[in-house]
């Protein structure tokens, strides 16, 4: 069948690989599945009770709940009438929620529990809004059961009816991102950007059709996510929610899947811990696992690992990679990682132990995918070429632009800010690259790059992944806009960090002393000593201090999809910023004009 609107997906799952286990869901420590055929029922019966209540096409209607089936199921309902999903994170402030409900007037929400049920309620006070329906039995709330009505035949030929007028051009969703005036803006994204992006990419994902797990763990409110579920459900693969992304190495090892999507903080958190536990080893053991991983950052992903090198990664996979795996579920071939730069050397150990790993790149407002990396011609250090289809070039600025059938209608309500960011079709990214021989290469966020006051250029990005190498730096930021030298704020791996200070005899009673004892301080003296030396004169890191508490979403450091925040970092932490440049008065640039030029070709040679 021609798939042309984004649940077509789902009709051809149902035709071509129908599962007893299209989605599947931890409720009290024990797994559910819900059938393809069964979804299928639930989101029709939605649909009808979408109709009976007047809800009609163009409408928009929000949901703000964690990854479950009642998401997807509502999600196919709305857009199979036509209708608009508004899909909002649970952890957005309330001002955003009463922004984004007024902003797209929604005609209803559903919500996943009473706490959300009570913020979002909060944000529409006094507005005399009460179509707000919960997943979750409680008796003080209305239930999303109350809409779904049975059908029959002759129904089902009325749904048809408003199913085929949807159109491939029609607006499916809204998505919203922060704004950089602080306003979240809203991403309008029709069914043929999102089909056009899952038709390109299953042919990235080397799965066999129709017999594959998929683990799900990154929110599905992120368009990367939930593409990728449209892309695993078009392949026939039987998707597995993760209850908690505190629990997903407990999971992957029930589910024991062979692919998913991730961003690159937790593909860290998971290398992390395997050295961490390495260092429990005997001295043999732990001699081995060394000298396994130290061969394993030689590996060049495609391509032929023959001779003496090709016979002790063998060995190195016998004695090490194996395990590892197995760690993993044992099943585990492909992991798709995009969202944020990776580190080179995660790439090729990943690789190196039988995992392949692509790496991409994309935005909400390519929905999302612009480039991967292929199993057949990966290069490290790039997001592979571009997808068939989509073009790309960079500017004289250094800025990627991109056009094709992946790229947004624009910004919801806001012509003045989508003209800014689209001009003669192409889409400005705000991101700085570079292209050799069709590969993209990622330099930096165009407005994460800054200047100091000798008016040098930095991208902090590429020194952040260098300076996370490091097993006792967890979390790093880089600043020194309009300043002399950058410095840089760290999170240590407190974990590393009390061993280290235990091996030496010195006791620690918590994180607040570990971050000024001067022994602690001398390790990270000699982590930037290390890094500096890769690093041009004017990117040297010259400060440095040390956090007690690591970033994370529930304090705000971290978006849902674990990226930094950078603002609410700069602000929460502007007093320890103040202190290290207290004798710095570079507040303008300097000769910045004479200088410019010769810098940005000294940045992007």
């Amino acid at each position: 069948m021609e798939i042309k609107r984004t649940f077509d997906i789902v009709n051809y799952q149902c035709e071509n690989y129908p599962t007893k286990k299209c989605l599947n869901y931890k409720r009290k420590d024990e797994w559910h599945s819900l059938s393809t055929s069964k979804l299928m029922d639930i989101a029709n019966q939605l649909s009808f009770g979408l109709l009976k209540v007047g809800i009609k096409k163009g409408d928009k209607i929000a949901i703000v709940s964690e990854n479950r089936p009642e998401w997807v199921i509502v999600d196919l309902a709305v857009q199979q009438i036509g209708a608009v999903l508004v899909p909002l994170y649970p952890n957005i402030r309330t001002s955003d929620y009463q922004f984004i409900f007024s902003q797209t007037d929604v005609k209803m929400i559903f919500v996943s529990n009473p706490i959300i049920y009570i913020k979002v309620s909060e944000a529409l006070l006094n507005n005399g809004f009460s179509n707000i329906f919960m997943f979750n039995t409680d008796v003080l709330y209305k239930s999303w059961k109350t809409l779904r009505l049975n059908y029959n035949s002759k129904n089902l030929a009325t749904l048809k009816k408003y199913r085929d007028a949807v159109s491939e051009d029609d607006l499916l969703t809204i998505i919203y991102t922060s704004g950089t005036t602080g306003v979240p803006k809203g991403v309008m994204l029709t069914h043929k950007n999102i089909v056009f992006n899952v038709m390109s990419c299953q042919a990235y994902a080397k799965v066999e059709k129709g017999k594959f797990r998929a683990l799900s763990f990154l929110p599905l409110n992120h368009i990367f996510e939930r593409a990728g579920l449209y892309t695993f459900m078009y392949l026939g693969g039987e998707i597995y929610f993760s209850s908690h992304l505190n629990k997903i190495g407990e999971e992957i090892k029930q589910i024991k899947p062979h692919i998913f999507n991730t961003v690159p903080r937790v593909l860290e958190k998971v290398y992390d811990k395997i050295l961490t536990k390495a260092e429990s080893l005997g001295t043999l053991k732990k001699g081995v696992f060394n000298w396994a991983v130290s061969l394993a950052l030689k590996y060049e992903p495609g391509q032929n690992q023959s001779g003496l090198y090709g016979k002790q990664l063998a060995l190195a996979d016998k004695l090490v990679f194996s395990k590892w795996r197995e760690a993993l579920g044992g099943n585990l071939l492909q992991i798709n990682c995009a969202a944020a730069p990776l580190q080179p050397r995660l790439i090729r150990v990943f690789w190196a132990a039988g995992i392949n790993l692509l790496e991409g790149y994309g935005l909400t407002e390519t929905s999302p995918v612009v480039s991967v990396n292929s199993l057949e011609k990966p290069v490290v250090g790039t997001v592979g070429e571009p997808l068939k289809g989509v073009k790309v070039k960079i500017s004289d600025s250094g800025e990627i632009l991109v056009k094709g059938p992946n790229v947004m209608l624009g910004y919801y309500a806001n012509p003045k800010m989508t003209d800014e960011v689209i001009k003669d079709g192409w889409f400005h990214t705000g991101d700085i690259g570079q292209l050799n021989s069709n590969y993209l290469r990622i330099m930096d966020r165009k407005k994460e790059m800054f200047r100091t006051s000798g008016g040098m250029y930095i991208a902090p990005q590429l020194i952040e992944n260098k300076l996370k190498e490091s097993i006792f730096i967890e979390q790093v930021m880089l600043i020194g806009e309009g300043k002399k030298f950058p410095s840089v704020l760290i999170v240590p791996n407190f974990d590393k960090l009390l061993e280290m200070m235990s091996k030496r005899f010195i006791m620690v009673s918590d994180n607040n002393e570990m971050v000024v004892l001067k022994e602690a301080l001398k390790i990270f003296e000699k982590e930037l000593e290390v890094v500096n030396k890769y690093l041009s004169k004017w990117e040297k890191i010259k400060e440095f201090r040390l956090l007690s508490k690591s970033w994370s979403v529930e304090t705000g450091e971290l978006a849902a999809t674990l990226k930094m925040k950078r603002k609410f970092i700069l602000s929460k932490y502007s007093e320890i910023i103040m202190d290290i440049y207290r004798n710095d008065r570079s507040d303008i640039f300097k000769d910045a004009q004479a200088v410019e030029e010769k810098q940005l070709e000294e940045v992007f040679a």
